[in-house]
């Protein structure tokens, strides 16, 4: 996969896969009343069809921003975005999103939730019916179709979520921190759920965490970004067997790939000791 960046420490190199996502010179420039703000520089990448790319920065430094962009939420200020070929130019058909809070909606059941992605896009309730309930017995939500949210933990609404993104499946999942107000307790279990659920369904997946621990634990392959405005500084492929343990800690290979992370978070003092 294509990738052209300013690394301080070269990439590891990563088997060729046909990509599905496409990011060629994309910056953004947010205009404001005391003028032009840049939230990002301009990055050149692919993601690869199937492929698990997580993207781990400080706050404020556009990885949120570029996941809106991928999602045709935002436009982008310079270069271009390919989905399957195609530009993006709002948001595809084939995409799903995950934001960090559940968003459901209280007066409706799990099942009615997850069934309002069918009903947004008049798509044939009969036909999505029953992928809407095997995803609910995929993610241990079988048994809670007909409860309200208020009604689940969060990680359960976090799952319910999920569901409700890859439903129409979608080619492509959009995941801008979901695990952020989950404790540290659901966020390892609904780590390990998502793992199994992407090896069952080997979505192409985009996800954007604070945490370094989830970036490896969950993705083939890692982009680190700078402080803003954002830029790709280390590019890094993630060679474990999966599924992979709930103590990452335990492994060497896991600890050599957060030892790099750190270390360039500290050559930009995003970590000072």
């Amino acid at each position: 996969m294509a990738s052209r960046f300013d690394l301080n420490t070269p990439p590891v190199a990563v088997a060729a896969v046909r990509p599905l996502i496409e990011i060629d010179r994309v910056s953004k420039i947010y205009q404001t009343r005391d003028g032009p703000v840049e939230s990002l520089k301009p990055l050149t990448f692919d993601i690869g069809a199937g492929e698990f790319m997580a993207i781990v920065g400080p706050s404020g430094c556009g990885k949120s921003t570029l996941l809106k962009m991928v999602g045709g939420l935002l436009p982008a200020s310079a270069g271009e975005i390919r989905l399957d070929g195609r530009r993006v130019a709002g948001p595809p058909d084939n995409v799903g999103i995950v934001f960090q809070s559940s968003v459901l909606l209280a007066w409706r059941s799990v099942l009615e939730n997850v069934m309002l992605q069918i009903e947004m896009r008049h798509l044939p309730k009969a036909q999505y019916l029953p992928k809407a309930r095997a995803l609910l017995e995929m993610t241990g939500l079988a048994d809670f179709a007909n409860k309200h949210p208020w009604e689940l933990s969060g990680g359960m609404q976090q799952r319910a979520s999920i569901c409700r993104a890859l439903v129409h499946d979608p080619a492509v999942l959009l995941m801008d921190e979901p695990f952020g107000a989950l404790d540290a307790i659901t966020r390892t279990q609904i780590r390990h759920d998502l793992e199994l659920l992407w090896m069952e369904t080997r979505k192409t997946v985009l996800f954007i965490t604070h945490s370094i621990e989830e970036a490896i634990g969950l993705s083939d392959r890692v982009l680190v970004m700078s402080p803003n405005p954002g830029r790709i500084v280390d590019e890094i492929a993630i060679d474990l067997p999966r599924p992979r343990p709930a103590v990452l800690g335990e492994d060497a290979s896991f600890n050599a790939y957060a030892e790099r992370i750190h270390r360039a978070f500290l050559r930009m003092g995003v970590i000072k000791y």
